[in-house]
């Protein structure tokens, strides 16, 4: 079984013109919550569990999803305070098997990646975080990588991202060695990106990324929330 930690805590600022209301992961999709695409995708992918990292307004999404979905268990860890993106996955991983690579991602990005292909990929590397790759077509929005022929990350920085360049697509495969072995603990506030990433590199931590290009779309302000009801409500 496969489990899937689901960062879905944020405050969602820049979405709340378009959703005054509701956290980002429950914006209105063709009359259902994003979220519901993103575990509908998953699920037929082979996640068998997820452990939802949730925080601003999180009831709205508990009372909606409850203890399942579709047949498939959920699980909640529950922000008092903004713990950040690292901060959100290391209360989680209280409640994931501590031997046991699992799933990460975005609450506010659905990216078509292929579970399979990841999974084989992470293992014949050997890696502590398998990314999953995208071609950005914005400049500086996404975290930008350098990856070499065999798919080690050789550098990575926020907001460097530009067109046509690979990006984090906000998917990934983590070994939960490279939690054990991060310098970061539990009830911490921290930064995938600005944190936890750089430390995992500076570390020696194995970061391998693979290309895919399946849909990808990110919530995360109005433009794009209103170009996902174009793209997954159809």
């Amino acid at each position: 079984m496969t489990t899937a930690v689901i960062l879905a805590g944020g405050l969602g600022k820049r979405l709340r013109s378009a959703v005054p209301d509701l956290p980002k992961p429950m914006a209105p999709i063709g009359g259902r919550p994003f979220l519901a695409w993103q575990l509908d995708y998953w699920i037929a992918q082979g996640v068998g569990r997820f452990v939802l990292a949730v925080g601003y307004r999180h009831q709205v999404i508990v009372d909606y999803f409850g203890s399942s979905y579709e047949g498939v268990e959920l699980d909640y860890v529950i922000e008092s305070t903004p713990l950040g993106t690292g901060g959100g996955l290391l209360l989680a991983a209280e409640k994931i098997d501590p031997v046991a690579p699992f799933l990460l991602l975005n609450g506010d990005t659905y990216f078509a990646a292929g579970l399979k292909i990841l999974a084989e990929f992470a293992a014949v590397n050997d890696a502590d975080w398998c990314f999953s790759l995208f071609r950005a077509d914005e400049e500086r929005r996404y975290m930008g990588m350098e990856v070499s022929s065999q798919g080690q990350i050789i550098s990575l920085q926020s907001g460097t991202g530009h067109p046509g360049r690979l990006a984090n697509g906000g998917v990934y495969w983590v070994h939960p060695r490279a939690l054990h072995d991060g310098e970061f603990s539990s009830g911490d506030t921290v930064s995938l990106e600005d944190n936890v990433f750089p430390a995992a590199m500076a570390s020696g931590q194995r970061l391998f990324g693979i290309e895919f290009t399946g849909t990808f779309i990110d919530i995360g302000v109005p433009a794009d929330y209103v170009r996902a009801s174009a793209l997954l409500a159809v």
